[in-house]
């Protein structure tokens, strides 16, 4: 048994191995072609890059993983039944769960791995990704000319170049706009052609103009002068050096996102959700007191010290306040109405207000628990999938990248449409987080444990002869005429 055990475990991890590496090559680019707008002309080294990648690589587990097992598992079995290994097997009197047993430790293995990767690495894989993305947004890009628009990407310049010898690297036609005197537009340069050259260090562009013509407006000594001087030079050469933005990408500080629901384990989901709802509920309770003080109880004080002998007067003959209240003139009346309904829609307004930021408080609240969640549903998704896969495969008898990848893709598209709708319905309220984040692993659940059985009686699940049959044994024909009879 241990040879076949060591045979079935090798069967096993060569596929396995491949499908998540494409499967995590696949994520990633799907990743970096909706970010590669932020990430081109920013003049990165390959270390942020590649350290950029590594991060965001570890991020894009919890979807790798489970469709990798599912795959690795429909292709091992598959191959085993196409070569007629499983039947020389089951013929030895193997069964099929004497087969899967090394597989199902090393899954569960694996699915305890995953736990305590999404617990531990994937927070601060999570947090550096963030981090990084955020940084690399806010460097600004690489100095690139385009010929005949406006580049502004030089500190305090703004220049149009008519055409770009790309071989030479010289410009014609310059039209350059110098702001370094922060005064607007009074600086204007016009030059038949030139070129710039960046200093070994990167810090500074030595910008060579030919044959132009310089326009500068004189600054005013005060400003009731209604004169505007202003002086032409005339160059054949003219040189200046530029000082450039760092090309050094700037790190912020990681602890500004630390308290996001994707950076935490599930002791600090814990002990966030918590100090979250004891804050929530002490607002509540504000809220109502500040009600009952400001808005359901209200009194005229100054009517009272005026008209307090009268109003316990009054208070003493009625006993109750609707009695009171038609005791009092007409005018009284109708000016006590009036400052009800006004009390009554400032109460309204400031429920409304209130209630719209405790909503809000607790779907931020419910992502924290949904993560909770999340940390348990990854392993759990690992053992579901592989229960699909291996009797899926056994049944299928197909190994390659043909059938299984494609029977393994629609079952993993339909997982996630339900695991993702789920999700979206308990972060909107709609659904408890417990059942929102466990609902997909619920649906698919039976489906595994009918295809494990189908695959240990040997069902022929996928004939489409035996349906053939079935619908030829329905007789619409003959069951109306014993009906009619």
């Amino acid at each position: 048994m241990k040879r076949l055990h060591s045979f079935i475990l090798k069967s096993f991890l060569g596929p396995l191995a491949f499908t998540f590496f494409i499967c995590m090559f696949v994520l990633l680019m799907q990743f970096l072609w909706r970010y590669i707008d932020e990430l081109v002309g920013k003049g990165l080294e390959w270390t942020v890059i590649a350290e950029f990648l590594f991060y965001v690589s570890a991020t894009l587990v919890p979807m790798a993983l489970p469709l990798a097992i599912l795959l690795a598992s429909i292709m091992t079995f598959g191959n085993m039944g196409e070569n007629y290994e499983l039947t020389a097997m089951k013929a030895a009197g193997i069964s099929l769960q004497r087969i899967m047993q090394p597989l199902t430790t090393l899954v569960i293995i694996i699915s305890i791995s995953a736990f305590f990767f999404a617990n531990y690495v994937m927070p601060v894989a999570s947090l550096k990704t963030t981090t990084l993305l955020v940084d690399i947004k806010n460097q600004k890009p690489e100095l690139i000319l385009k010929e005949g628009i406006f580049t502004n990407d030089l500190p305090n310049f703004s220049i149009k170049v008519d055409n770009i010898d790309k071989e030479t690297g010289m410009m014609y036609k310059l039209l350059i706009y110098d702001h370094r005197d922060k005064r607007g537009n009074t600086n204007v340069t016009v030059a038949d052609s030139g070129t710039m050259v960046t200093s070994p260090d990167k810090q500074n562009m030595t910008l060579t103009l030919y044959s132009g013509n310089m326009y500068q407006d004189v600054k005013q000594k005060s400003r009731r002068d209604k004169n505007h001087p202003s002086r032409r030079i005339k160059f054949q050469e003219y040189e200046t050096n530029v000082p450039l933005r760092s090309s050094e990408l700037k790190r912020s500080n990681e602890d500004r996102y630390s308290k996001n629901y994707r950076m935490l384990n599930l002791k600090q989901l814990v002990h966030s959700e918590d100090s979250m709802r004891n804050r929530l509920d002490v607002e509540r309770d504000r809220l109502v007191n500040g009600l009952l003080a400001k808005h359901y109880f209200k009194k005229d004080a100054k009517s009272m010290r005026k008209d307090s002998v009268r109003y316990e007067e009054l208070l003493k003959k009625t006993k109750d306040a609707d009695s009171l209240f038609k005791a009092a003139p007409l005018t009284k009346q109708l000016t006590s109405v009036s400052s009800a309904l006004s009390f009554a829609r400032k109460a309204r307004e400031n429920i409304s207000r209130k209630e719209n930021e405790i909503l809000s408080q607790e779907k931020w609240i419910i992502k924290f628990t949904n993560e909770w969640h999340r940390k348990f549903t990854l392993p759990f998704a690992c053992l579901i999938f592989f229960f699909i896969g291996a009797p899926l495969g056994a049944i299928i008898r197909k190994g390659g990248l043909g059938m299984p990848v494609i029977v393994s893709v629609l079952f993993f598209i339909f997982y996630y449409i339900i695991s993702m709708t789920a999700e979206r319905f308990a972060k909107e309220l709609v659904l408890p987080p417990a059942l929102g984040m466990w609902i997909s692993s619920l649906i698919i659940l039976p489906l595994g444990i009918i295809l494990t059985y189908k695959a240990t009686t040997d069902s022929a699940v996928f004939n489409i002869e035996n349906y053939i049959d079935f619908f030829k044994k329905i007789n619409p024909v003959k069951f109306f005429k014993k009906k009619n009879a």
